[in-house]
């Protein structure tokens, strides 16, 4: 085996390893972002509800959003999309159900 052949085998590692961790950064952003939409709307609501302050706001929203977290934490890309789907269309089902509402 020459210096060219380990060389080779060299880039294709370097290739694999940058491959799954940009796969591996790109997932873990897309459960954070999921996370804090979530925990976004629903710290929202509680506001509302309660009529609290911006404390009780954040606090409610990283207690929500790491349940969230840990909760899609070993979901792969897939399933994340496939729960943000899910959200997507109960809250235009919300909303529709809102504007046809007496």
């Amino acid at each position: 085996m020459g210096i060219t052949d380990k060389v080779s085998q060299l880039a294709g590692q370097v290739q694999v390893g940058v491959k799954n961790t940009s796969v591996s950064l790109v997932g873990m952003a897309l459960k954070l972002i999921t996370a804090f939409f979530f925990a976004m709307t629903l710290a929202l609501i509680g506001q509302e509800l309660m009529g609290s302050g911006n404390f009780a706001f954040v606090f409610t929203m990283v207690v929500i959003m790491g349940l969230i977290f840990k909760l899609i934490g070993s979901w792969n890309i897939g399933a994340v999309l496939l729960f943000d789907l899910f959200c997507v269309l109960v809250a235009l089902l919300l909303k529709l159900y809102l504007q046809v509402a007496p």
